[in-house]
């Protein structure tokens, strides 16, 4: 085991943060669990100045559940300077933040917001690395919620690599206990995917097949989304330099039920 550090995990009890949090553990690692749940607030910048005392490294995992533009970026801005703030003055090292893949191009919605979040974390005055991932395995029933009306599930045409967020914490964990960069990273960021690619609707219809769900699914593209575009043309697939792990959609969902 190498050196063990203390890690600020922002999003701590989420999709990604909790597995963030176990694996750190799990490799001897200190590590502070900030969430609103334990009393820390990144947007407002309540309780950051005690909750970053003696962290040698902020993992920033959180996420907002609105998914509009303004919000989400008002959201993510709003942390990464609060972050940055509160982060230099109780001497933090570096910060490593997760974003999503193939985002460069996004106009709209939740992806234009991670864009600016990524334009803020890199704007700061602590050194920032980011890594990029795709869907995560758990996002698929959701849209599969949200899309069925009546007996017919809508999904978005989307190709992508879907990736399990244990998956991503597990990077994030490798990155972060490795050695602290000098400046900002600048892109191409690095990347992690599952190891083939999928469609939504495809995984949509593993998900209604395990859960016997007597549900239609279909393929739809948004007129009035636009980025819709980028979705259906395989934007979101991983570059060539990007981490592929598993497991595949199909062996995740056998595991988890």
């Amino acid at each position: 085991m190498g050196e063990t550090k203390k890690f600020a995990v922002v999003g701590a009890t989420g999709r990604v943060g909790r597995h963030v949090v176990e694996l750190l553990r799990a490799e001897g690692h200190q590590v502070v669990s900030m969430s609103r749940s334990t009393g820390v607030d990144v947007v407002t910048g309540e309780g950051l100045a005690e909750a970053l005392r003696g962290v040698d490294v902020i993992i920033d995992v959180a996420s907002t559940p609105s998914p509009d533009q303004d919000e989400a970026t008002t959201f993510f801005t709003s942390a990464a300077r609060n972050l940055h703030q509160a982060g230099q003055r109780a001497g933090v090292h570096w910060m490593l933040v997760v974003s999503i893949i193939g985002i460069d191009g996004a106009k709209a919605g939740y992806n234009a917001a991670k864009l600016a979040h990524e334009e803020a974390a890199l704007a700061g005055p602590l050194p920032v690395r980011i890594l990029r991932a795709a869907q995560f395995n758990e996002f698929v029933e959701l849209y599969l919620q949200w899309g069925t009306q009546g007996e017919v599930a809508y999904l978005p045409k989307m190709r992508t690599q879907l990736v399990a967020a244990r998956t991503v914490a597990a990077e994030l964990v490798a990155m972060a206990a490795g050695p602290a960069p000098t400046a900002s990273a600048t892109a191409p960021f690095p990347e992690v995917a599952g190891p083939r690619e999928e469609t939504m609707a495809g995984a949509a219809r593993l998900v209604a097949a395990r859960r016997g769900l007597q549900v239609q699914i279909q393929e739809v593209v948004n007129p009035d989304d636009p980025d819709a575009g980028l979705y259906a043309d395989g934007a979101l697939l991983p570059s060539a330099h990007a981490t592929l792990a598993g497991p595949t959609f199909e062996e995740w969902l056998a595991e988890i039920r």
